[in-house]
Formats: structure tokens, C-alpha cells, sequence
């Protein structure tokens, strides 16, 4: 029996995001860029929701406790005709912690944290986070999630869960997964063991 369509949308951007900092698990705000990404994803997600014969009210809809995923969600589901507020919150979704890291851009922390930071551009699957976690420990509550699920869901979560997700389905290595950018104002479908993007 083939496992459930995810609709994975990002949040938003945040101020945090446009300066390059590292958020983690602080909960900073979507800014106004970050709310027009949102609501775009409500906007892809009505077009994918038509293409696909899909009624938006038969799909579950969960999001991160973190106020910029929900924000994202509602607006999402603003822009499906759904009630704002009528979905579900999951810890095991809140993105990885960065510990110490959190609020500091990669260039200060070339200055603070350089022999931890070479830590981690080597093993930066495994590494653990001064005061934070690894995605080898990220990826255990995303899986936890995931084989919790019961039928086609929204989500809105974390560039490091969707990595998490990427891994664990084998969508790609490990390695890998870890790397390259997961865009914001764009949907991500998991499905038949594939990811595509939209748009």
C-alpha cells in the first residue's frame, strides 16, 4: 500500500533568513516577504489540490510549533477557503536546534566557534551542535513523524526537516541531503518514494 502525498512547504522568509543568521528553534516572525511566500504556497497548493481532482478539507494539515510555520500554514490555508486555525501542531516537525549557534550568521562564528565549525564541514550529518543537535538526531523525530501519518498531509515545517525527510525517504544519501537550499514560497511533494518542487 503506497505511504501518503506530503505537500511540504517551508516557511516563510524571516528578517533572520534575509541576514543569513542561524534560527533554529528561536521563534522569529515571518517579515512581509515571508507572509507573500506563504500565501503563494496556499496559492500553488490550490493548483495542485485542482489538477489532482483533491478536495483541500479531506487532507490533514500539521505544522511545527514555531510561530513562522504557523504562520505559513494559516495563510496557506487562508488561501485554500480553510479555516485558519484548524490544524494540528507536532513537536517532532520544530526544526533542528543550533544551540549556541542560534541568532549568529557563519561568518561570526568563523570568528567564535572555528575549530567547532571545521568540526562540523566534516561530518556535517553526524556533528552535533554545540548546546544543539545533529541531523543524525534530527532525522529519528522526523521519521517518528512520518511513519505516524495516515493519508495525504500539509505541512509546514523547516529547511532542516525537509532535509530529514529527504534522508530518511533515500531521496538522496545523507551526505547529500544535508546540502543545497530549500526554497521558501514553493511546495515540496513527496511521493511514490520522489520529491518534485512546485514551482
Amino acid at each position: 500500500m503506497p505511504r501518503p502525498i506530503i505537500y511540504f512547504a517551508r516557511h516563510g522568509q524571516t528578517d533572520w533568513n534575509a541576514e543569513r543568521r542561524l534560527q533554529g528553534q528561536r521563534d522569529i516572525p515571518l517579515n512581509a516577504l515571508g507572509r507573500i511566500q506563504a500565501a503563494q504556497c496556499g496559492t500553488i497548493l490550490r493548483d495542485l489540490f485542482a489538477r489532482d481532482n483533491l478536495r483541500a478539507a479531506d487532507l490533514d494539515y500539521v505544522s511545527s510549533p514555531l510561530g513562522r510555520a504557523r504562520d505559513t500554514m494559516e495563510l496557506m490555508r487562508t488561501g485554500l477557503g480553510l479555516p485558519p486555525n484548524d490544524y494540528r501542531i507536532d513537536p517532532r516537525l520544530m526544526e533542528m536546534s543550533f544551540g549556541r549557534w542560534e541568532g549568529y550568521t557563519y561568518e561570526e562564528l568563523q570568528l567564535r566557534e572555528a575549530q567547532s565549525l571545521a568540526a562540523r564541514e566534516k561530518d556535517k550529518w553526524g556533528f552535533v551542535l554545540p548546546e544543539g543537535e545533529s541531523y543524525e538526531q534530527l532525522v529519528v523525530r522526523v521519521r517518528d513523524w512520518y511513519e505516524s501519518i495516515e493519508r495525504d498531509t500539509v505541512v509546514a515545517a523547516h529547511g532542516g526537516v525537509c532535509r530529514a525527510l529527504i534522508a530518511h525517504l533515500g531521496i538522496e544519501p545523507k551526505e547529500t541531503a544535508s546540502l543545497g537550499d530549500i526554497g521558501q514560497g514553493c511546495l515540496y511533494v513527496f511521493a511514490a518514494g520522489g520529491m518534485t518542487q512546485h514551482p
